[in-house]
C-alpha cells in the first residue's frame, strides 16, 4: 500500500529540519576542503595496476588525437572507426582502457545503473551482461572488449598524460604533447577526460602525519589488504580499519570491509539516501536480447523514462526509473519551462514522501536506535546522488563496526601520526582508507592541467576567464579549429552518462566525417556560438534557490549553490534530437575550406 502523502504542515517542518541539518554540515571553506593529490600526495594518485614499459618519444602524425581512454574516449573512437578514420591515438592516464573502472578496482564495486542499458556497444560487441547491474570488473572487461574489437589497441598511448595542445596554423594541425616526451600531430583532437578521474583528499590538518596505512579507494591496495573486488580481504583480519566517506563508493565498500575488518570505523558527514538494490544475474531472455537492436532499444526506452518523454512502458524498472521525477532539479527533464507554484507544492510534497520512506527503511533494517538516527538523510532526494544497497545498512548492525557521525564538528578535526580526532576523541586506526571520490567535472581541460593553444596562441581558459565559456553545443569553439570536446559543459545530463557519451561520440564522428568529406575545417562562428549561449541562458531552469538550500555536496559546491544556464537545459532526449536536427540541415555552417591537405 503506498504511504500516505503528507501534509502542506508536514512539508514545511521538513524542509526546517532539512536547514538546521545543513547548518550542522556547512564549512567556511567550501570547496577548498578538499585538495588534489598533486598538492603533496602525489603517492596517493599513483597507479597500482599499470605495467609501465619505457617506450621511444612519438612525433609522427594521425588522423584524430583522442585524449581519454574512458568510454568517452572508446566511444569516440568506435564511431570515428565506423565511419572509416583509420588513425585514431588515444592518449590514457591510466595502463589501459577502462577510465573509471580501470581505476575504480575497490571491493564491492558495482555499477548503479543497469548494466543493459549502461554498458555501451553491446548491440555491436554481441555481449549481453550477466548482472542486472555490473561489478566493475565485468565493466572494466567490456572496455577492453569494445577497444579490442574497434582495434584500438595499436596506436593507443597509456601511463601516458597529454600536457598541452597547439593549433599549428602554418600546417592545419594540432601538436600533441605529452609527460612522455611526445610531440606527435594530429588533423583532429577530441577531449575525453571524463567527469570522474581526478582523485580528491580531504584537506583535513595532519593527514600527512598518519603513520598508518592509507590510500584512495580508487587506488586499492591489495597487496596490503589481500582479497579482491569480491571481498577476502584477509590482510585486515587483526587491523583497526578507518573509512571517511559514505557516498556511493563508501555504501558499496563498507559491508565489504565490515566482514573482514577486526573493527572498522566510519567517518560520515552527511548520510547518503541508500534505497534497495535488488542485484540479481540474467539471462537474455530477461532483457530482450535475442532480436537485433535490443540494447539500443533499452538504453533508449531508459533514457525516456527517466527524461520524463512518456515511455509506454519501463523496460528497467527500477530506483532511477521509479524516482525519476524527483531528479528533475538535477537533471532537466519532464519539458517543464516556467516556476509553477502548483508543481512546485506537489514536487515538494512527493519528495518528501519518498524521503520519508527512506528514512523509515533505515529504522527498519539498523537495529541501534542512535545508529539509526545518525544514519538518516534530512535533505531532498534531488540533492545528493541516490545510493542503493541491500547489504549497507544491515553492516552497522555488527558488532565490530561504529558509525562516527562527524556532522557536529563538520567534519573530522584532524589526524594524528595514530588515528582520527573527532570531537576531541581519538580513533586509534591501523589502516584509513579514503572514499572521498573525485573532483567532478575539473579534469584536462577544465583543471588548466591540459591547456589548449588556438588560432594566434589564444590560450582557452584565458578566453572563457575574460568572456565566459564559448562553445557550440558544448563541442566545438571560435579559434579552435577542429578540436572537439566531450563532456557536461553546454552539453545535455542524463543519470546515464554512457548513453550521453555515446551520442556525443556520434556527433564528433560525424563532425570529422563531414570535414574530411568537404577538405574542411571544423570551426563555428562567433555569432553561432553566441546564439547557442542565448539559448541555454534564455531556457535555463530557475533552480538555483533549490541547490543553495541542500546540504553540501559535490552538486552544489559544498553548500555554495549550482549555477545555472551552463548546460542544456531540456531533457537529454530533447538534446539528442537537436543534434540530429542540426546534422540534418545546419553542419555546414561549421565547415571552411582547408589550404593545406588533411594528411
Amino acid at each position: 500500500m503506498p504511504a500516505q502523502l503528507p501534509s502542506a504542515e508536514d512539508v514545511n517542518a521538513l524542509h526546517l529540519r532539512y536547514a538546521q541539518e545543513r547548518e550542522r554540515r556547512i564549512r567556511p571553506d567550501g570547496v577548498r576542503q578538499y585538495r588534489p593529490t598533486e598538492a603533496g600526495f602525489g603517492s596517493y594518485g599513483l597507479d597500482p595496476h599499470a605495467r609501465d614499459a619505457d617506450r621511444t618519444p612519438l612525433t609522427d602524425h594521425v588522423d584524430v588525437a583522442v585524449v581519454g581512454g574512458g568510454f568517452g574516449g572508446l566511444l569516440a573512437a568506435a564511431r570515428l572507426r565506423g565511419r572509416g578514420v583509420r588513425r585514431i591515438r588515444v592518449v590514457e592516464k591510466g595502463g589501459d582502457f577502462g577510465g573509471t573502472w580501470y581505476w575504480n578496482r575497490y571491493p564491492g564495486v558495482h555499477c548503479d545503473v543497469e548494466a543493459h542499458v549502461y554498458l555501451p556497444l553491446l548491440d555491436e560487441t554481441g555481449y549481453v551482461p550477466r548482472w542486472k547491474y555490473a561489478p566493475g570488473e565485468e565493466i572494466r572487461a567490456h572496455a577492453v572488449r569494445v577497444a579490442r574489437a574497434f582495434d584500438l589497441y595499436p596506436d593507443a598511448l597509456f601511463s601516458t598524460v597529454a600536457t598541452s595542445l597547439h593549433w599549428e596554423e602554418s600546417a592545419e594541425r594540432w601538436t600533441v604533447r605529452t609527460d612522455r616526451g611526445d610531440a606527435f600531430t594530429a588533423t583532429y583532437v577530441i577531449t575525453a577526460t571524463g567527469v570522474l578521474s581526478d582523485v580528491k583528499l580531504p584537506a583535513i590538518p595532519g593527514i600527512e602525519d598518519f603513520r598508518g596505512h592509507a590510500f584512495h579507494t580508487a587506488r586499492w591496495d591489495y597487496a596490503y589488504t589481500g582479497g579482491s573486488p569480491e571481498g577476502g580481504m584477509t590482510g585486515l583480519a587483526d587491523k583497526r580499519v578507518g573509512i571517511v566517506g559514505t557516498g556511493a563508493t563508501g555504501v558499496q565498500v563498507i559491508p565489504k570491509l565490515a566482514e573482514d575488518a577486526e573493527r572498522l570505523y566510519v567517518f560520515q558527514r552527511t548520510p547518503s539516501t541508500v534505497d534497495v538494490r535488488g542485484n540479481r544475474r540474467t539471462e537474455p531472455a530477461d532483457v530482450g536480447a535475442g532480436h537485433e537492436g535490443w540494447a539500443r532499444s533499452r538504453r533508449d526506452n531508459f533514457l525516456e523514462v527517466v527524461s520524463g518523454e512518456g515511455a509506454e512502458r519501463d523496460l528497467v524498472d527500477d530506483g532511477w526509473t521509479r524516482t525519476a521525477a524527483l531528479l528533475e532539479k538535477l537533471t532537466p527533464s519532464f519539458r517543464r519551462t516556467a516556476a509553477d507554484d502548483a508543481y512546485e507544492a506537489a514536487y515538494a510534497t512527493a519528495d518528501a514522501a519518498k524521503m520519508n520512506e527512506l528514512r523509515a527503511r533505515v529504522e527498519e533494517l539498523v537495529t541501534d536506535p542512535d545508529t539509526a538516527a545518525a544514519l538518516k538523510p534530512w535533505y531532498r532526494y534531488a540533492c545528493k546522488r541516490p545510493a542503493f544497497s541491500d547489504h549497507y545498512y544491515p553492516a552497522f548492525n555488527r558488532p565490530n563496526v561504529v558509525l562516527v557521525d562527524t556532522a557536529d564538528t563538520h567534519g573530522i578535526e584532524r589526524i594524528t601520526p595514530h588515528g582520527v580526532v573527532v570531537a576531541g576523541v581519538t580513533y586509534e586506526l591501523d589502516c584509513l582508507v579514503f572514499a572521498t571520490g573525485f573532483s567532478v567535472g575539473t579534469s584536462g581541460v577544465v583543471s588548466g592541467r591540459l591547456p589548449v593553444h588556438g588560432r594566434g596562441g589564444v590560450q582557452l581558459l584565458d578566453q572563457w576567464a575574460r568572456e565566459g565559456l564559448r562553445s557550440l553545443h558544448g563541442f566545438t569553439g571560435n579559434g579552435f579549429p577542429n578540436l572537439i570536446h566531450m563532456g557536461s559543459l553546454h552539453n545535455a545530463s542524463s543519470v546515464n552518462f554512457t548513453h550521453v557519451l555515446d551520442e556525443q561520440a556520434t556527433h564528433a564522428a560525424a563532425l570529422v566525417a563531414a570535414a574530411e568529406a568537404a577538405g574542411a575545417l571544423i570551426e563555428p562562428s562567433r555569432r553561432a556560438e553566441d546564439a547557442w549561449i542565448a539559448t541555454l541562458a534564455k531556457e535555463a531552469p530557475t533552480h538555483e534557490w533549490f541547490h543553495a538550500e541542500c546540504t553540501p555536496g559535490y552538486y552544489n559546491r559544498e553548500g555554495r549553490g549550482r549555477p545555472d544556464g551552463h548546460a542544456y537545459p531540456h531533457s537529454a532526449v530533447a538534446f539528442h534530437a537537436l543534434l540530429a536536427r542540426w546534422r540534418e540541415s545546419s553542419l555546414d555552417e561549421v565547415l571552411h575550406p582547408r589550404t593545406k591537405p588533411s594528411s
